[in-house]
């Protein structure tokens, strides 16, 4: 009995020293995390980023929403002339040309949103589906500086169709797909990220674009497909690439959805499109122009110039003025004005922010019709009995915008008043119908503002 009370001791004094060196042991290990994380950096972990749970883009559900709903366009024309001196005496001049592109179904009864240089000159269209179903298509109409252009499945039938989103919703860095219908190989799709918004790929080219810039994949075939967001939704057609050799080398580009639907209820609303105008003229700000005119802002638009009898005169907006946004939509360049305005119609009330003497200015200003026609890089317009007594005139045509490089170097501005174009006096905007693009231009005669006559002449 008094060995088994002592092996009963032992073993208790056993336990009692082992869990105090165990004890003092573990109290200075903590100890020492404690000091070493005094030394350490905090920084923010978030458990669902790790590999294994961390959320990728799933492309499934878009792609499925869309490629149903984006066709093949063939475009058949008709080429009048002779090639040769045997087709002349064959009467073989008549040729048959085909183009292709893509189109994006947007309602059930098969209206079709395209490109304009896909269906242009058009004598058949023809519309494939996803299922290889073949429809003919009627062209309700088109614009071609948005390049945009309006069909209409003929038929009863019931299609798949793509919503619209909101396009100035979306962000740089967005996943986008690029779909498309490419020489009837039935849809193809391709993904990638807005890149960049409001890009007008030529200053001088008298169309004011605002596209949205992709990396995603476009190729010829593609144009007048959708781009969509990953809900499904459409948020631009596919119309460009940059490219040296006709193929996709990094960038594509865009007609924003806002801009396709506005131009496509114009269509079938008025039978053509409604521009809307501030009635401003003027460029977007840099740090050359900046201090050329000594002023702080480097993003902005600069009104050169305001068209009496316009909004932007009836509202108050001056010469000088900074244009720093439109219905509280941030403008940095000319592209960002131009493609907001796209998006609206004469009568539209917006509200415009500007900075004048280092004031931030809003006023409403009433859009209007554009009284404008283009003409060789050129927007003119006929002037008032004061504009030509001003300018010392007896007729002549106002430029209100230039966007042709060539004149441009040649001293032509705006303000400039046409008067002359080879030896034919410009009084109204309809004698510009007598010079189509086929015919040579000798000369043109214009006239500065303080009435100084400058002639210039094309070899």
């Amino acid at each position: 009995m008094r060995k088994l009370v002592l092996t009963f001791f032992i073993s208790l004094f056993g336990g009692f020293l082992a869990l105090s060196v165990h004890n003092l042991y573990y109290d200075h290990s903590n100890n020492n995390i404690s000091d070493e994380k005094d030394n350490m950096v905090n920084i923010s972990f978030n458990p669902s980023s790790s590999n294994n749970i961390l959320p990728t883009s799933d492309f499934v559900s878009a792609a499925e929403k869309t490629i149903h709903s984006v066709v093949h366009v063939k475009n058949t024309s008709i080429s009048r002339g002779n090639s040769s001196l045997w087709d002349y005496f064959n009467d073989q001049g008549n040729k048959t040309r085909v183009g292709m592109g893509s189109g994006v179904i947007i309602s059930e009864d098969g209206y079709i949103i395209t490109n304009n240089h896909v269906i242009e000159n058009a004598s058949t269209i023809e519309i494939t589906t996803n299922d290889n179903k073949t429809y003919t298509a009627e062209l309700l109409g088109s614009d071609e500086v948005s390049d945009i252009a309006v069909l209409k499945i003929i038929g009863e039938e019931s299609f798949p169709y793509i919503r619209f989103a909101d396009s100035d919703e979306t962000k740089i860095g967005e996943w986008v797909l690029a779909v498309g219908n490419p020489f009837n190989l039935t849809s193809t799709v391709t993904a990638g990220i807005i890149s960049a918004k409001s890009r007008d790929l030529n200053d001088f080219d008298s169309k004011n674009q605002s596209f949205i810039q992709t990396d995603a994949a476009v190729n010829s075939g593609n144009s007048g497909g959708a781009l969509v967001n990953t809900n499904g939704d459409l948020i631009g057609i596919n119309t460009a690439i940059t490219s040296g050799t006709g193929g996709f080398v990094g960038y594509s580009f865009a007609v924003p959805s806002n801009v396709a639907r506005k131009i496509f209820e114009d269509i079938i609303e008025f039978g053509n499109v409604q521009k809307g105008l501030l009635g401003v003229t003027g460029f977007g700000l840099n740090s050359k122009s900046a201090n050329e005119l000594n002023i702080d802002l480097t993003e902005g638009f600069y009104v050169n110039d305001i068209e009496l009898e316009m909004g932007a005169a009836r509202a108050g907006i001056k010469k000088g003025d900074v244009i720093i946004s439109l219905d509280n939509m941030k403008i940095e360049k000319f592209s960002d004005l131009s493609g907001y305005l796209s998006t609206k119609r004469p009568g539209d009330k917006i509200s415009v922010g500007i900075i004048r003497d280092y004031k931030n200015i809003k006023l409403k200003v009433t859009l209007e019709k554009n009284n404008n026609v283009s003409f060789l890089g050129m927007q003119l317009k006929n002037m008032t009995e004061d504009e030509l007594k001003t300018y010392k005139i007896t007729h002549g045509l106002r430029v209100s915008n230039l966007r042709n490089s060539s004149l441009y170097r040649m001293g032509v501005k705006t303000g400039y008043a046409l008067t002359e174009i080879n030896n034919t006096q410009i009084k109204k905007t309809e004698d510009l119908l007598n010079f189509n693009s086929s015919m040579k231009i000798n000369q043109m005669i214009f006239v500065t503002p303080s009435g100084e006559k400058e002639r210039l002449i094309f070899e």
